[in-house]
């Protein structure tokens, strides 16, 4: 397969498929997943900006797998989603103008510094995390704090990108005190709304490989589904020890990117 003057052999496809899988997992788990996917595309010899398509067409795909097994057993906060997904696509559509203004570097530095305190906050204990009933009670934290922090979250997606899961969960898991397993399964549906936004942006660009995302997009399904069931499965402690590898590996990537 030649991309661009360059051979996408048959080791680099099954290392991208390893990649795929495990940004699945991830992503499923605790978000992320985009912190495997990019630097392995830019590895395969795509430019950045086919590379950030590419990440964007298979882990919006391969977000379905995910959602399905939250869905189906009952773990995403609806009432949540009715106010969070609005809010996160006029953020991230917002952000997505906004960088053509402001400088990244500046913002990178601001979420590296922010990055161990993400960390720190996945290990506090928190009151009630394994109430069955995990509608919230405070109706305004619905009515305006979801929308506030998806809406930020979501202008950080659309400025810079990496680490939004990660970033949703914990935002959902201190806001509205959900446990941790409806937190990454509420996550989701933000995160895919805004996943779809970029895409259609990237496909209207020109930016994204089809025949190389079907066996990728296979891998990513199946990495979400395999991630996702091992949340509902093992719990908070998984999620609490992926998402700090999550934000471990992000809070490295920016320190090269922004500080060396």
């Amino acid at each position: 397969m030649e991309i661009f003057g360059n051979d996408i052999t048959l080791l680099i496809l099954i290392a991208l498929m390893v990649s795929a899988f495990a940004a699945g997992f991830i992503d499923s788990v605790a978000g992320g997943g985009g912190l495997i996917l990019v630097p392995s595309f830019i590895l395969a010899g795509l430019p950045p900006q086919l590379a950030l398509g590419q990440e964007k067409v298979v882990s919006t795909l391969g977000t379905i797998a995910a959602i399905r097994n939250f869905i189906l057993n009952k773990k995403v906060i609806w009432s949540a989603v009715a106010t969070g997904i609005p809010a996160g696509l006029v953020g991230a559509y917002a952000g997505a103008q906004a960088i053509l203004y402001f400088d990244p570097e500046t913002i990178g530095k601001i979420i590296l510094f922010m990055l161990p305190f993400g960390i720190i906050l996945s290990f506090l204990p928190k009151k009630n995390s394994n109430v069955k009933d995990v509608e919230p009670i405070n109706t305004s934290v619905i009515l305006f704090g979801v929308p506030i922090a998806v809406f930020v979250i979501g202008f950080y997606d659309g400025f810079f990108g990496p680490g939004t899961g990660s970033f949703l969960i914990l935002a959902l898991h201190y806001l509205l005190r959900f446990d941790l397993v409806s937190s990454s399964a509420t996550s989701k549906l933000f995160n895919f709304s805004s996943n779809i936004g970029a895409l259609i942006a990237f496909m209207m660009a020109g930016n994204v490989l089809y025949m190389l995302a079907i066996p990728l997009v296979a891998m990513n399904l199946l990495g979400n589904h395999v991630g996702s069931s091992s949340a509902m499965k093992y719990g908070e402690k998984l999620i609490q020890r992926t998402i700090s590898i999550s934000l471990s590996i992000l809070m490295v990537s920016l320190g090269y990117k922004f500080l060396f």
